[in-house]
């Protein structure tokens, strides 16, 4: 389990093929990391369990050179057979307690919230970490149940020591908001994935980030 004190993962990237536009999937994964990205989050919703299996290997090959902790997204199958970080898991996805049961307590587990009722389930409180989803709405999350807002996060935070992760339409400008509303981490998809030059994207975002 990860304490709300040491969660060292400030700048979270959530990374699928279809998001990088401009560049290969592993140029933009490894220019990411270059430019200070602290967490991979595999995420292939379109993918069969074969596809899936075969570019997470590719994708921890990568990540295990750096030393960068990889997520898989919903599969735990893949998650197990490559022996990932950890899964991250939503609402209508398989339960972090299931997940629990399966996998142990050494890989982490992170939860999206998408409804208030949620925070106080047994299964948030199965979760290493939360995931506010989405902070504000996205093109790449087209069935929005909550927008959170920076309000959001207050109240989340006021309700749970556990790591708080927000995502959804983060950039440069609002960084600094989302942190002081009570985020301990910010994940990203288009600021980085979509980016022309992911590696300087990475970077403008942790300036902000050590700053804080």
């Amino acid at each position: 389990m990860i304490p709300h004190s040491n969660f060292p993962y400030p700048l979270y990237l959530v990374i699928s093929e279809k998001d990088c536009i401009h560049h290969p999937f592993e140029i933009v994964l490894e220019e990411a990391i270059l430019g200070g990205v602290d967490i991979i989050q595999l995420r292939e919703k379109d993918c069969s369990n074969k596809d899936f299996l075969v570019k997470a290997k590719r994708t921890k090959a990568i990540t295990d050179r750096y030393g960068i902790p990889l997520i898989i997204n919903d599969n735990i199958l893949v998650a197990k057979e490559i022996e990932a970080f950890g899964v991250h898991v939503g609402n209508t996805d398989t339960p972090p307690s299931e997940v629990r049961k399966l996998l142990g307590n050494k890989s982490i587990i992170g939860y999206s919230l998408e409804y208030w009722e949620q925070l106080e389930s047994n299964e948030s409180l199965c979760a290493d970490y939360l995931a506010a989803s989405p902070i504000f709405s996205t093109a790449t999350k087209t069935n929005t149940v909550t927008e959170w807002g920076l309000e959001g996060i207050t109240k989340i935070r006021a309700k749970t020591t556990k790591p708080l992760v927000a995502i959804g339409n983060i950039h440069l400008n609002n960084v600094f908001d989302i942190i002081n509303a009570g985020a301990d981490s910010i994940a990203v998809v288009s600021e980085i994935c979509a980016s022309k030059t992911p590696r300087k994207s990475a970077q403008q975002l942790k300036e902000i980030l050590n700053r804080l």
